[in-house]
């Protein structure tokens, strides 16, 4: 017993000391960040004050504080307009991230206040063609963990936002992160039926002239696929696309031949929108990951993620 009093009154002198190097003239209130935060963003006062409801010269008296508290001008006022300077526009953009990790905090204690909340980063189709259909399961079988979702193309900047982890497709050559490897990609050439009775494909051969869709995140892919047919990448056109969701429907409107997931290729495929070509299930460079940060590895709700994927993937 007087050892573990002793390990308190340690942890609570550290808790006290960690308190006191928090300088009060660092801390400027939310209501006080809130008002500088609107002002900078909108470059306006009148538009801070009706976005926060308040009084033009309440949000003007708000922002003199600020200044006062830091000792530093962070506007010139011109015309009784508040102009940012450089101070002011780095100075927001750091207090920006702080108040969406706030909220972000905040809004996870009232959804799940017996704690658990993991923010995820993942692509678009993936999250709908894969992931959401099973999340159902996963969310009936670990009830105390809330999953926040968002849909990124770009990869995440761990250390600028608020995410706990991400699944991306590439390759495993993320400096400094921890992974987990869910399942090589493999692909299957798809057009539309009525497509594919005007200009029928027998062999690679056959895919001269004939216009391919491309993905942006796939640049090496329907060379893979060739390679993978024993034939050479034909000269041709075709377009360019952002996501799996527009060259599905470009395919599907008989603009093109798609390369596309499996997970994708085959749903299309059994509902008779989109028609195989040539070998179906061809493996091609890239996988899909969930990746991390260390610091976040012990977190539980990420834990049974990474156990739950590693069971399903």
């Amino acid at each position: 017993m007087r050892n573990q009093t002793i390990k308190t009154e340690f942890v609570d002198q550290n808790i006290h000391k960690r308190h006191d190097m928090r300088q009060r003239r660092f801390l400027p209130s939310i209501r006080v960040l809130l008002a500088f935060d609107a002002v900078v963003r909108h470059r306006s006062v009148t538009a801070a004050a009706q976005e926060l409801s308040l009084t033009q010269s309440t949000v003007s008296r708000l922002v003199q504080t600020l200044e006062e508290q830091l000792g530093r001008e962070l506007f010139s006022r011109q015309r009784k307009r508040l102009i940012p300077n450089a101070a002011a526009l780095t100075y927001q953009k750091e207090i920006g991230r702080a108040l969406d990790l706030i909220q972000h905090a905040s809004t996870s204690v009232v959804v799940n206040p017996q704690g658990g909340s993991l923010s995820l980063a993942v692509l678009p189709t993936f999250a709908t063609r894969w992931l959401g259909p099973r999340l159902g399961r996963f969310l009936q079988s670990h009830p105390g963990v809330a999953l926040n979702m968002s849909t990124r193309i770009q990869r995440v900047d761990f250390s600028t936002e608020p995410f706990d982890a991400a699944i991306y497709f590439g390759t495993q050559d993320w400096s400094g992160l921890d992974h987990l490897k869910l399942f090589d990609e493999r692909v299957t050439a798809c057009a539309s039926p009525a497509f594919l009775a005007q200009n029928p494909v027998r062999q690679p051969d056959d895919l001269q002239g004939l216009p391919l869709l491309h993905l942006q995140s796939r640049p090496t892919v329907w060379s893979d696929w060739f390679h993978a047919q024993g034939a050479d990448v034909p000269k041709g056109g075709g377009m360019l696309m952002d996501q799996f969701s527009m060259v599905i429907q470009a395919a599907i409107s008989g603009l093109g031949i798609a390369l596309l997931p499996d997970y994708l290729a085959q749903v299309e495929i059994t509902e008779g929108r989109l028609a195989p070509v040539l070998h179906q299930g061809v493996a091609v460079r890239g996988a899909y990951w969930l990746v991390w940060p260390p610091e976040k590895s012990n977190d539980a709700a990420l834990l049974a993620l990474r156990h739950w994927l590693d069971l399903n993937r």
